[in-house]
């Protein structure tokens, strides 16, 4: 039916019936008791409607579904609706609001920086992260202008000109960041900041790690072309100076397999693809051996000393071999001829520690927190000396991290340095 008509035939309906009762009364008691009657009816039926039309303008006010009045004729149809209308008007609210909700918590996660601005950058809200990269705090700095909370010239331009198509790189609060600007709606932008610090501290080592891989190869191999090129030019070379060549080169080719093999070896131990296989380790057996390799190494110029207090533990043993025979090798590397080199396998109060203290040269506390980098080195005039491929402590490293254990280092200059491979309790057999 017409909804025209659903309102106006039970209204029309409504006042026959007052006016049908009128004339009984105006035929029983004549006309003036029936036009009092008449009147009164009308004005009771527009006194109930003007009390129904008060109470929605109350509600009105303050609408809420469980405060809609009910009503009678008409009225019943308009509450219905409007009740309806308020209940789903409620869902709705109750959703944005958990959608609300759940993108806060989602932008407060968010490791990018977000901060909304308006068409004349004076910022509406931002994020953690957004406070972080640029130095903002949302409660005071709420209605400031971006531009004059971020002072930086490179910023300032960029968002000026409003080139926006490629982001902007700029070093901030010692950062690195990487900040883009998206326009929405028609008087808002979207300043979007990315902390690209790590990302090029990775890429620096990247780039450091072939430029020394690279070098710590050439040196090599120049020696074995050069010597080469000398016995393809010179074929009469005396037997004493052919035989000199060929050891320099055999002493230059396994130096190239050290590197290429600790390459390979930290490559690995990167690599999610080589799981840890534990297996019950003998340490007291294993740092014997290291000991008898670095007395091999030391060639009878120092006094190397063993302690083997400790228990078994589980993990990889070729792997915590190499991490172990890496630290004693350094340590004679690194001690003048006639110092003293102690191995000690301990149980401590919280973990198992493997040291190896040396009477060498030390190490000055600025160098001491890049160590573990690849191909860092101390003093780079003693690389060759030493034979060291400058991947050792780098490997120490990573095993250690597999096996949940860390590296300490302590030295002193002039006196000694002390490593310390620390390996958690919970590596001890089951």
């Amino acid at each position: 039916m017409n909804p025209k008509l659903l309102f106006w035939v039970p209204a029309v309906l409504r006042l026959g019936l007052v006016f049908a009762a009128a004339g009984v009364v105006w035929w029983l008691f004549g006309v003036v008791a029936g036009l009092a009657f008449a009147l009164l009816g009308t004005v009771a039926a527009l006194f109930v409607q003007l009390s129904y039309l008060h109470q929605l303008g109350e509600w009105l006010h303050h609408p809420h579904s469980t405060r809609l009045p009910d009503g009678w004729g008409a009225w019943t149809d308009v509450f219905a609706r409007l009740y309806r209308l308020r209940r789903e008007d409620e869902r709705n609210q109750t959703e944005l609001t958990e959608w609300l909700a759940r993108f806060r918590q989602a932008m407060h996660l968010l490791p990018e920086g977000v901060a909304i601005m308006d068409d004349v950058l004076f910022l509406e809200w931002c994020n953690p992260a957004a406070e972080r990269h640029l130095g903002l705090t949302m409660e005071r700095d709420k209605g400031l202008r971006v531009t004059n909370l971020v002072r930086h010239p490179d910023f300032i331009d960029y968002i000026i000109l409003g080139r926006y198509e490629q982001p902007l790189t700029l070093s901030f609060r010692g950062r690195k960041l990487e900040c883009t600007i998206i326009p929405f709606e028609n008087r808002r932008q979207i300043l979007v900041t990315h902390d690209a610090t790590d990302t090029e501290r990775v890429e620096a080592m990247r780039r450091d790690f072939i430029a020394n891989a690279s070098h710590e190869l050439r040196t090599p191999l120049t020696v074995i072309v050069g010597f080469l090129e000398i016995a393809m030019s010179d074929p009469g070379l005396d037997v004493s100076t052919r035989t000199s060549h060929l050891r320099l080169m055999t002493e230059q080719a396994q130096r190239m397999q050290r590197l290429i093999q600790d390459m390979l070896t930290l490559s690995r131990l990167e690599s999610d693809e080589f799981p840890l296989k534990r297996e019950r380790v003998d340490v007291k057996a294993m740092v014997e051996s290291v000991a008898a390799e670095a007395r091999a190494l030391s060639g009878g110029r120092h006094d190397i000393q063993v302690e083997v207090d400790g228990p078994d533990v589980m993990g990889s043993m070729e792997e915590l071999r190499s991490a172990f025979a890496n630290l004693a090798s350094n340590a004679v590397r690194y001690s003048p001829e006639g110092g003293t080199i102690r191995l000690s396998w301990t149980r401590g109060a919280n973990d198992l520690r493997f040291q190896v203290t040396d009477s060498g040269i030390g190490i000055e506390p600025t160098h001491i927190p890049r160590l573990t980098e690849r191909f860092y080195r101390v003093d780079k005039s003693r690389s060759r000396e030493t034979q060291g491929t400058g991947l050792g402590l780098a490997i120490v490293k990573h095993v250690l991290l597999r096996h949940g254990g860390r590296l300490s280092i302590s030295s002193t200059p002039g006196k000694g340095s002390t490593f310390t491979a620390s390996l958690p309790n919970t590596s001890l057999p089951g």
